[in-house]
């Protein structure tokens, strides 16, 4: 009989009912999804036509964020939580192009992230990646596992890209992110992203809800900028998320989508 991590992995995944990191894949154009994700996907698209200008904007942001950590900012390590599945530039590849001593770890709890996330996110030599099966609201099983890799002395790069909207707020993502942020090391960062409620987007969430996805919690630009309470806001802060420092002699349109990197003192 077949056992071990990938067969329990196989074993959990469900493609009859639509799932985040697979409509986002099929949003970016991957062929990692099933015709649940595309139907809920088209359906969520159907009501806000935006939708896939927010997943290419999400990994656009991803991209600047990590130039900034790993180049300005000098940090060599990164715990990504909540990563979807692996497309071109995700964080290792990014980081280690500029610093190939990197070291990532990745975190979640889909099956499909991680079978692919095993088999496709191979390390530089000089750096390491590695990878958790846990839930993001579950900091007291992840921080643990993430030190397995990654040197809790030295500052880290907390990413979470369009995941705390999966936490509702009965689960305390304030919480959840205090708990990680508390266990980092002074020059560290907090990086997120994640869409904010507007009348549109809330009627995008609701279809989606109604498609049988996991149910997203959209919150004002406040609440999102209260996730960096007790740590400094890199410029320019809380923005939408073309605006955090585009390329030079660019000025991208605003999106519903709010992102910010806040460092710890």
């Amino acid at each position: 009989m077949t056992s071990g991590p990938k067969f329990d992995l196989q074993a959990r995944l469900r493609t009859d009912q639509p799932a985040g990191a697979r409509m986002w894949d099929y949003l970016l154009g991957g062929k990692d999804n099933f015709a649940a994700d595309r139907a809920a996907a088209d359906a969520v698209v159907a009501r806000l036509p935006e939708m896939a200008e927010f997943a290419r904007a999400g990994r656009q942001f991803l991209a600047r964020a990590v130039a900034f950590l790993a180049g300005e900012a000098g940090i060599r390590q990164f715990l990504d939580v909540g990563p979807g599945l692996p497309t071109v530039s995700n964080t290792h590849e990014l980081a280690q192009r500029i610093a190939p001593e990197s070291r990532v770890v990745y975190v979640d709890n889909d099956p499909l992230v991680l079978v692919h996330a095993r088999a496709l996110l191979t390390s530089s030599p000089e750096g390491a990646t590695d990878y958790i099966d846990a839930d993001a609201r579950d900091p007291e099983k992840i921080l643990p596992a993430a030190a397995a890799t990654l040197d809790f002395s030295r500052p880290i790069a907390v990413m979470m890209i369009g995941i705390l909207g999966h936490i509702p707020d009965e689960d305390d993502p304030a919480g959840i992110v205090r708990t990680i942020v508390d266990a980092l090391p002074s020059g560290s960062y907090l990086v997120i992203n994640d869409s904010i409620s507007t009348p549109q987007n809330d009627d995008a969430a609701e279809t989606a809800h109604r498609q049988g996805a996991v149910d997203y919690t959209l919150r004002t630009v406040e609440q999102i900028t209260a996730f960096f309470d007790g740590l400094e806001l890199v410029e320019p802060g809380v923005v939408s998320n073309p605006r955090w420092r585009p390329e030079p002699g660019t000025d991208p349109a605003e999106l519903a989508v709010y992102c910010g990197v806040a460092r710890k003192a």
